[in-house]
């Protein structure tokens, strides 16, 4: 899907929809995204400002998009854990933005050339409109090259995602 097309979908997902996020853009090269949450009666806690669980969507899925994307169909990158800092309350429209560079993927590149896994961090801001910074979020992402032979879930020598993330699978 192209990232127009994405940006549409993600701005009509139920979850974003109904919490106020819009992705207001998101780059043709994948380099980058920016976010918007408009504060509502729906989507407030207690005392009048941003729910907490709507400022860490709103950066949940973007830095695992834009390095799958960057890095093509030969990775694997999942979730693996996510925290937030609440710094102070939002009480407006608040903002999150994204930028990949061409050196954190080389980073990545070179952690993964070997079929190891790499488990990079991430970081950005929620900040209101007048740069006052709302909360710090961190996304941690497992990445690895597929294997050749064209199989990609587990197998001999190789990482369960859920095993690596610390899920155990239930059956």
């Amino acid at each position: 899907m192209s990232p127009r097309g994405l940006r549409r979908a993600m701005n009509w997902w139920p979850p974003y929809l109904f919490a106020g996020v819009r992705v207001v853009h998101l780059a043709e090269d994948w380099s980058s995204a920016r976010v918007r949450l408009r504060l509502r009666r729906f989507n407030s806690n207690y005392v009048g400002t941003h729910f907490g669980g709507s400022l860490f969507s709103m950066s949940d899925p973007f830095w695992m998009l834009l390095v799958m994307q960057r890095l093509g169909r030969d990775y694997i990158v999942w979730d693996r854990a996510g925290e937030i800092d609440f710094v102070s309350p939002g009480r407006g429209d608040v903002f999150a933005d994204f930028k990949l560079t061409e050196e954190r993927l080389e980073e990545i590149r070179e952690a993964t050339a070997d079929g190891g896994k790499a488990l990079p961090w991430f970081e950005n801001e929620v900040v209101a409109a007048d740069g006052t910074v709302v909360a710090r979020v961190r996304k941690q992402l497992y990445v690895r090259r597929k294997h050749h032979d064209g199989q990609r879930g587990p197998g001999p020598g190789r990482t369960d995602p859920a095993a690596a993330t610390g899920h155990q699978a239930k059956g």
